[in-house]
């Protein structure tokens, strides 16, 4: 129970976490002269940049870099509850299941797993609407079951690949603001010359701003990938060894009788 408790907590914390990070690297102080305070220089007045100043400061890039970052939230959100171990496997209906194969009762197995639909309690339903004792086929069963599981077990996973896609773009469009600004910046030299200072610096603002905000994105897209993919695969080698253990109790129970 704690396990499942610091499993659930760990997602959240490490949002929190980059959430800091993010109110620390884009929420510097600075001076009037755009360089860091120093902390003797208290009689100079500071000017800080408000995030949401930094946001329009962006430009457009921040807009999908704002949907990547609600995204990203939702399906950390999703994956914590959704990838548990308990809600896929139910730990405390395999006990009556194991029971009912034991007397090799195969309608009284398919109707606890139909009355607790779930990804596992199907892949087994499945198994179970293939099995004949009179007439035992391993093979048939197993290929039912293999069946089952790419259908249930692949929807779960398709969620957590969605935080991959998150990582691989947020830098793209990240990038792409940079490469905006700098074109900006480069048309003001033309225009104006080198001189218009003010101009430029909101130009190169813009770009390194949408690089920085594409990382953040993406630096936690990604570890929420594999965290989430680590747990889930841990997960699915579980439910292949419950098959193969009921599946063998199948077998032998039939074995005995005959």
């Amino acid at each position: 129970m704690k396990r499942s408790k610091l499993q659930l907590i760990t997602p959240f914390a490490a949002i929190a976490l980059f959430a800091v990070v993010l109110q620390l690297t884009l929420h510097q102080p600075l001076n009037a002269q755009g360089t860091a305070t120093a902390n003797n220089e208290a009689t100079v007045e500071k000017v800080e940049t408000s995030l949401i100043e930094m946001y329009k400061t962006g430009g457009w890039a921040m807009y999908p870099l704002t949907l990547l970052s609600i995204g990203m939230f939702g399906l950390i959100v999703y994956n914590s509850t959704a990838i548990q171990a308990d809600q896929i496997l139910q730990p405390q209906l395999m006990p009556k299941i194991d029971e009912a194969l034991e007397a090799l009762d195969i309608a009284k197995a398919k109707t606890l797993c139909e009355s607790n639909p779930g990804p596992l309690t199907n892949i087994i339903k499945a198994g179970l609407s293939r099995t004949d004792i009179s007439n035992y086929n391993s093979e048939q069963i197993k290929e039912a079951m293999e069946e089952a599981s790419a259908e249930e077990l692949s929807d779960p996973y398709l969620l957590i690949n969605y935080l991959s896609i998150i990582a691989a773009l947020s830098p793209m469009v990240g990038l792409l603001g940079t490469v905006s600004g700098m074109v900006k910046a480069f048309n003001v030299i033309k225009t104006e010359g080198a001189g218009s200072a003010q101009a430029l610096a909101g130009n190169i603002s813009e770009a390194l701003i949408t690089t920085a905000t594409g990382m953040i994105i993406g630096i936690p897209a990604m570890f929420f990938f594999f965290f989430f993919k680590n747990k889930y695969g841990k997960i699915t080698s579980r439910i292949a060894r419950i098959l193969g253990d009921l599946q063998f109790t199948i077998k032998t129970k039939i074995n005995s009788r005959s």
